[in-house]
């Protein structure tokens, strides 16, 4: 295989691999699956007129192979009145972890906010992703403890 891994914007043929790599990342989190139709979900999301709601990178090999994601969206920080990109996602197929992969895909997230004109980027992993720590911690991020809630809306 010849050339260079790159990081580029998601297309809309990218999606089933991006739902089959959102899957594998819940089982690593311990997470329910993603129901099925997320590839659906994810392009009324990411490719909705006039304006998406979410922005997706992958990850790809020099032979076409899409190995990993971000993803990411604009939030807002009421304490520090500013808005803010929140990454969502970063996720990476086992087997491609520790080959550099990761901080392109982060640096394509700093260079999505860079054009939002954002000035800080937010994530969370869990706690006990200690691999995912130390690689955040080498890139310079600050790490911030708190619990994550979620709350389903009943009609």
């Amino acid at each position: 295989m010849t050339g260079d891994p790159l990081v580029r914007p998601a297309e809309p043929a990218d999606l089933p691999r991006v739902a089959e790599l959102a899957a594998q990342h819940a089982r690593y989190e311990r997470a329910a699956p993603p129901a099925a139709g997320l590839d659906g979900r994810l392009a009324a999301l990411l490719f909705a007129t006039p304006a998406p709601r979410l922005s997706c990178l992958v990850a790809q090999l020099p032979d076409g192979e899409v190995v990993g994601y971000a993803t990411c969206e604009p939030a807002v920080s009421t304490w520090e009145g500013r808005a803010y990109l929140h990454m969502d996602c970063l996720f990476l197929a086992p087997g491609h972890r520790g080959l550099g992969l990761g901080a392109l895909l982060v640096e394509a997230v700093l260079a999505e906010a860079r054009r939002l004109g954002l000035t800080e980027v937010q994530w969370q992993t869990p706690v006990w992703n200690e691999r995912a720590a130390r690689f955040y911690d080498r890139l310079g991020a600050r790490a911030q403890e708190k619990l994550r809630y979620s709350l389903p809306v009943v009609p």
